[in-house]
């Protein structure tokens, strides 16, 4: 048997030391901008904009974490509206679409691929083109100032980018093995429940944490057209209380930013592995 060789080791040194190179810039760009909020949510608000400007705080503290929620009471509410908003959707977005994706993976009926094809051209158009006829459903509907009123256009939304990821992880399940199980005497819905969704489920949670960040992240414009009741109101909409009329508060803005975001990295940091795995799995037979 001959031995596998890594891919990285079957590149010569300076091969290795260009693709390392290449992504170190690549990250700095990703990165900079999260280290340099971060810095500024250390630094006291008279020394943000002192001449020489200095990268690293000379008196750095956290603060901006501390007196961010003085500035913004109801900032605690903001961020679990975001939450549950976001939790919501992707509840519903799974509910719907763990079926679709299988009928459309699995079955061959008129009008598949046009309809396939129009979930893709639902993504094409921007929300804010279609803010006017949502707003006229949604007041038609009798949901406005509510949560539902952002919970509803977010689920229809990302349902359609839902169903293409997980139908295209559905297709890589081999068919015979619910054919054994036809065989064998299991129902549709049984070999659904018991064999495709086990064997599914890297690509459910890939479907899960994407739409749940993505929910997380398109609430303002959903938030600021349909609702006007503070209660309901999502953190985008919350960090807005940090612009005054007369300064803008960056440090406890970019606090209240890294505190906003902490839930969606702790969803990413438990379940990376299954986020890994699912957005991995068929790459190698």
């Amino acid at each position: 048997m001959s031995k596998q060789t890594a891919m990285i080791n079957r590149y010569k040194w300076y091969e290795v030391i260009s693709i390392y190179a290449a992504i170190a810039v690549f990250l700095f760009f990703v990165l900079a901008p999260f280290v340099e909020g971060f810095l500024v949510s250390l630094k006291p608000l008279s020394r943000l904009f002192s001449s020489p400007y200095r990268f690293w705080p000379e008196h750095g503290s956290f603060d901006a974490y501390f007196t961010m929620w003085d500035s913004v009471p109801n900032f605690g509410l903001y961020v679990f509206n975001s939450i549950f908003i976001s939790t919501v959707v992707t509840v519903v977005v799974l509910i719907l679409v763990v079926p679709a994706a299988y009928a459309f993976a699995r079955f061959e009926f008129s009008g598949r691929g046009p309809l396939l094809a129009a979930f893709l051209a639902v993504n094409m158009f921007s929300g804010a083109v279609l803010l006017i006829p949502l707003f006229r459903l949604m007041r038609s509907l009798g949901i406005l100032n509510t949560y539902a009123a952002m919970i509803v256009p977010g689920a229809a939304f990302l349902i359609p980018t839902a169903i293409w990821l997980l139908r295209t992880y559905m297709m890589r399940i081999p068919k015979e093995l619910e054919e054994a199980a036809y065989v064998d005497g299991a129902t549709r819905l049984y070999t659904l429940r018991r064999i495709i969704l086990p064997l599914a489920m890297p690509g459910i949670t890939v479907v899960a944490i994407t739409t749940f960040i993505g929910a997380y992240a398109q609430q303002f414009i959903y938030a600021l057209t349909f609702n006007s009741k503070t209660e309901f109101m999502p953190l985008p909409i919350g960090l807005f209380a940090y612009f005054g009329r007369q300064e803008v508060i960056w440090n406890e803005l970019m606090a209240a930013s890294f505190v906003g975001i902490a839930p969606a990295l702790i969803v990413i940091f438990f379940l990376q592995r299954y986020l890994v795995s699912g957005l991995t799995a068929g790459a190698v037979k």
